[in-house]
């Protein structure tokens, strides 16, 4: 049996999908990365840990992203409207807890050797915001999984988020299941149109030609394990405007 095509769709105010970021500062990239697709749909199944096994099925399918902005009419013609700026905001980590407290003190930011961090416990960290975007995804799944996947989606185990716990949706995630993926993207497009929004870019599994894609980049968002040790491998992908 062939493998089914699921058709997401990712709306809200906020949506963060980091692929490099370090220390104090986390990025966004400007599309959903397979880790983070691949993180809600075990949020969403319940699956806990490494899930070894289960990211070693999804690592080699394709994942087609396509992002979509508002529409302005102007002498009865849509036009695009310019995408939300990046937002940038701060949280303090590891702030007002009772060191005495032996629950508490664990969140406290520890050096390697579980030491006091130098110059105090509290840490400043930068964090990336897409607003107001919009994306469907369309994700092969295997065959096998589909139903678990679908049933997960619509009655997730636990909360599903996009990219971040504060990124909470604000419309259905899962809209359908397609035998082919060209069903699939004519839908995404026809659930956009119904929002007042148009195609920006899409983000293409694996490398085009240089005349078929206006970029071709690679991503380390490839999950092997999650859990405590997380560990990605690279892949890559192509850009095309609209």
């Amino acid at each position: 049996m062939h493998n089914p095509f699921l058709l997401l769709w990712l709306e809200a105010p906020l949506q963060a999908w980091g692929a490099d970021s370090k220390f104090g500062r986390r990025e966004t990239q400007s599309f959903p990365t397979k880790s983070g697709i691949l993180g809600l749909l075990c949020s969403a199944l319940g699956a806990g840990g490494e899930q070894c096994a289960l990211l070693e099925e999804f690592s080699n399918l394709d994942q087609t992203v396509i992002s979509f902005v508002r529409t302005t009419e102007i002498r009865g013609e849509r036009v695009k409207q310019a995408r939300e700026p990046v937002l940038r905001d701060f949280h303090m980590v590891g702030n007002g807890y009772d060191k005495q407290d032996p629950w508490a003190s664990m969140l406290i930011p520890k050096t390697s050797e579980r030491k006091p961090a130098v110059g105090g416990g509290a840490k400043l960290t930068y964090r990336n915001y897409l607003q107001d975007a919009a994306f469907a995804v369309v994700i092969e799944v295997p065959f096998e999984r589909s139903e678990q996947v679908i049933q997960g989606l619509q009655s997730p185990t636990w909360a599903v988020y996009l990219g971040r716990k504060n990124c909470v949706p604000t419309d259905f995630i899962y809209r359908a299941c397609f035998v082919e993926q060209a069903q699939a993207l004519e839908h995404a497009t026809v659930i956009a149109r119904e929002k007042n929004r148009i195609e920006d870019f899409r983000v293409l599994h694996g490398a085009l030609s240089d005349s078929e894609a206006d970029e071709i980049f690679t991503l380390n968002d490839v999950p092997v394990q999650f859990g405590d040790d997380k560990r990605y491998r690279d892949r890559q992908v192509s850009l095309i405007y609209a």
